[in-house]
Order: structure tokens, then sequence, then C-alpha cells
């Protein structure tokens, strides 16, 4: 893979780059419009495909905050077209890494000694990169380490990163730009943690300490000693990640193991915890020889206070849903029905919410539920693509709900998906084991 030399510090320069993306997609959106007016019968396939790739291509060079957003987004697969979801989710694990010069240099700037003046080896050419950092191979008195260094003027333009890209979210999630403050802050907010590696650290090790007694899970140790603000040094941890399954074939046992797993990890995260791994997807999560579930890197962590869990959980309680009442009690608590709502919101709202609760709560109404149920995930995909196209919905404030709702719902639909790719039946109460 081509690495890169430089990445764009400065605001200008980031802007600069994006708008030249923009002009790649004003280009495509043209030629889909001269096609369209030749051939009616043109759909956008090809537009979203040719955007997906210019729009990456863009970000990919910027890396940071820009690219976690995209990211994100990669995971909101029944809201995203089928084209930006595959290319976007390359920003996971696989992006053009920093050439080995560049590396050096940047560790030096980072720890004041290059790699080799404190590792027996280390390879300058990254195993892994993301969106925020990349993963390199050392050694250290006979251990195999795993060296994360963060990108270069990541933390610094996490602030004007978002700037760039918040036209484009209020665009897709039909946020009104009057009241939207408290969703970016919160996005910020944690994008400015992820950027701390000490934080990081601590939070790795707090989350290993705590749910060590869950089985079949296993983390990384981790060294502080070789760490600091924009590096982290940690076992290397062999195995395949999540992403390989499909080239794997594992059997219904193997994958029922590893989805109980999964699923217990993140229940005892949620009601016990009260705080829990807020970035669920393939690249963060490995499975080793002995089928165990390997969890990695712990730069998001969403604390789940009180006041929202407990209306959370209520309202993904069938006879809370199946009660008017309550039903109208929760929402309002969870700010989903807002104080300035008009009738016709408080109607619309509560149908949508209750429709959509009523089928992504499922798992949590019976003992045992299959995530291979392709029945399930195809209505979640339809539910999704209904309301993208519902005109009603466009010409409402979509600004609903409580800024906590951004982590939690992305940590179950990020969970969600990794359980539909493991294709496991899991036991929903077996987490109680371990309270």
């Amino acid at each position: 893979m081509k690495t890169i030399d430089s990445i764009p510090v400065s605001k200008i320069g980031r802007a600069s780059k994006l708008v030249t993306t923009g002009v790649k997609v004003g280009g495509n959106y043209l030629k889909y419009y001269g096609e369209k007016m030749v051939n009616p019968s043109v759909n956008r396939d090809k537009l979203n495909a040719e955007n997906a790739e210019d729009i990456y291509d863009g970000l990919k060079s910027l890396k940071g905050s820009a690219l976690k957003v995209a990211q994100m987004l990669s995971m909101e697969k029944n809201i995203m077209p089928k084209a930006y979801v595959e290319k976007f989710s390359l920003a996971q694990f696989s992006v053009p890494p920093l050439s080995a010069p560049l590396v050096r240099k940047t560790f030096k700037n980072y720890f004041g000694k290059y790699p080799e003046d404190i590792f027996d080896t280390f390879d300058a050419q990254s195993v892994n990169a993301a969106s925020i950092g990349q993963v390199h191979r050392a050694t250290l008195d006979g251990k195999k380490i795993a060296v994360k260094i963060q990108y270069p003027g990541v933390a610094q333009s996490i602030s004007s990163d978002l700037a760039l890209v918040k036209p484009f979210a209020l665009k897709m999630f039909n946020i009104q730009a009057k009241d939207s403050d408290k969703y970016f802050k919160e996005v910020e907010d944690k994008l400015v943690e992820e950027t701390d590696y000490l934080l990081e650290i601590k939070q790795s090790m707090e989350m290993a300490s705590d749910c060590k007694h869950i089985e079949n899970l296993r983390f990384p140790v981790y060294y502080p000693a070789l760490s600091c603000e924009k590096i982290i040094s940690m076992d290397w941890m062999e195995g395949h990640h999540l992403s390989e399954l499909a080239s794997v074939g594992y059997s219904v046992e193997i994958k029922d193991k590893l989805s109980q797993t999964l699923w217990d990890f993140y229940m005892y995260q949620m009601h016990v915890l009260k705080r829990v791994h807020a970035d669920p997807h393939p690249g963060n999560f490995m499975i080793d020889d002995d089928f165990n579930l390997i969890a990695i890197d712990f730069g998001c962590i969403k604390q789940v206070p009180e006041e929202f869990y407990v209306p959370y959980f209520e309202l993904a309680k069938k006879e809370s849903i199946d009660n008017p009442t309550v039903f109208d009690q929760k929402l309002r608590e969870l700010e989903i029905l807002r104080p300035d709502d008009t009738p016709d919101e408080v109607v619309y709202f509560s149908k949508l919410f209750h429709e959509m609760l009523s089928l992504f709560t499922k798992p949590f109404h019976v003992d045992t539920f299959d995530f291979s149920d392709a029945d399930f995930f195809g209505k979640i995909a339809d539910l999704g693509e209904k309301y993208a196209k519902d005109t009603q919905l466009k010409k409402m404030n979509g600004n609903r709900g409580s800024k906590h709702f951004l982590y939690i719902n992305r940590t179950f639909f990020g969970l969600y998906n990794l359980l539909h790719d493991l294709g496991g039946t899991v036991k929903t109460k077996n987490f109680e084991k371990y309270i």
C-alpha cells in the first residue's frame, strides 16, 4: 500500500483538501444528471460509488477526525448507501500508513527518542493503519510488542475538522443547525479523549481488570513505561480480526461461543460498569487460535449516567413499549419528545419510535436470540430505508433525544452488526452470572 510522507495539519491546508474533494463530487453530480437526461432509468448507484470513492480518497489523506467520522458513518448500514458503507469501512483498519521516515520523526517528536533506541527491534512499516493512529511490530526482552503511534496534528485539528464535516452530517441526519451544538460537542469531546493515549491506557487497564472474569475474553497487557500521550505499547496479540471471519468459516458452535462472549462483555459493561466500549467495529476485536475473543483499543469509552440509563432500559421493556402512558413518559424523559413539539410532531415521532423500538429491542424480550436471523436484519434495513425516503420526516425537526443517545445507540448498532457478522445465537440473560 502506498505510504504518506506528510499530513495537512493547518486549518487552511485541510480545508483546501476538502474543497478539492467537493469539486470532484460536484463533477460527479453533473455527470449523473447529464446521463439522467439521456436515460431517465439511470439510478444513483454509480453516483454513490463515485462519490464514496472521491470522498474517502480525500479523507484518508487527512486522517484524524474527518476520517474518524467516516468510520462512524460506515457503521450506519441502514442509513448510508451501500457504496459509502463499503468504502468508509476501510477507515476502520486499512488506510495508507505514514512512511518509515515520517514514523521515525513522529516517534522522536513524541517520545524524545527514536524507536530503535527503546526497542530491540522495531518495524517502521505499519501493519495496521486506521483513522487516528497506526500500529507497528516491535520486540523487547523477548516479548512481541504492538506500538500504536498517533498521526501528527490529529488532536489539534478536531474542532476545525468537525466544522468542515458538520454540514454533511446535518443534512444526512436531518438535524437543524440551530439545536445541533449539544450533539457535536458530544462528538468533539469523545474525539478529544481518543487522542489522549494516556487516558486510553488507563481505560484499557481498568476494563481488562473489571472484565477479566468473563469467559473466553482476553485483553493485551499494556506498558505505561513504554507509552506516552501519543504512543501506546501493549502485547502483540496473535489472531484473526473479526473482519476476516467470512474467510475463515467457523462452525456453528464456535460462532455461538464468540457471539455469547461478545454479548456478555457488552451487557456487563452496560448494566454493571455503566461505562461501555463505544467503538464496536471489526477492527477492534480479534479471535485467537483457541477461539477466545480479544478486545483491543479502548480509546472511546462512554460513561452511562444513571439518569439516562434508567429510562433508556425501561423503554426497552416490552411492557413499556405496549403501555401508551409509560411510553410517552419515557420518550419525554429521554428528550425524544420535546416541550415545544406540535401535536402533529408528538403523534409522528411517537409512532416512529414505537415502530423502531418494537423492532430493535426484540433481543431483550426473549431468553435466546439468533443474530443470524436474516428476517430481523432485513426489517431493520427496510425500516431505515422507509424513513430515509419519508418526506414528512424531512420537514420536521430531526433533533431528537438526549446527547447520550449518540454513542449508546452507536454502541448497540455496532454490536448488532458484529453479532450478525458472527451469526451466532446468544442467551440474553447469561451475563447476569458475572454480577
